[in-house]
């Protein structure tokens, strides 16, 4: 199995900063896309920013400009550089990838989701 295990949330002001880390553990032999989407009460989950294997980068509108998304392939990791942050960016963050594993002998690609962490804007 894989499981998908994110950091990083808390309180912040307005105008602040914050990153957070998702680390893929497992029998992971493959990772492809890693992206971040975020759910605020009240609301469908949305995306937030993806990110290819190989370092192409999407963003939603909302955040271009003040969001960066990384990785470190080695060690299965995306990261969500968020700066400027307004009370809006309030949600529960969820960290997503398309993960290659071993299971039973074989190989399988499943769509994986962390548990997700909450951060607060204070205005």
């Amino acid at each position: 199995q894989v499981q998908l295990v994110e950091s990083g949330g808390g309180l912040v002001q307005a105008g602040g900063s914050l990153r957070l880390s998702c680390a893929a553990s497992g029998s992971i032999f493959s990772i492809n896309d890693m992206g971040w989407y975020r759910q605020a009460p009240g609301k469908q989950r949305e995306l937030v920013a993806t990110i290819t294997s190989g370092g192409s980068t999407v963003y939603a509108d909302s955040v271009k400009g003040r969001f960066t998304i990384s990785r470190d392939n080695p060690k299965n990791t995306v990261y969500l550089q968020m700066n400027s942050l307004k009370p809006e960016d309030t949600a529960v963050y969820y960290c997503n990838a398309r993960v290659g594993y071993y299971r039973g002998g074989g190989r399988i690609w499943s769509d994986c989701w962390g548990q997700g962490t909450q951060f607060t804007v204070s205005s």
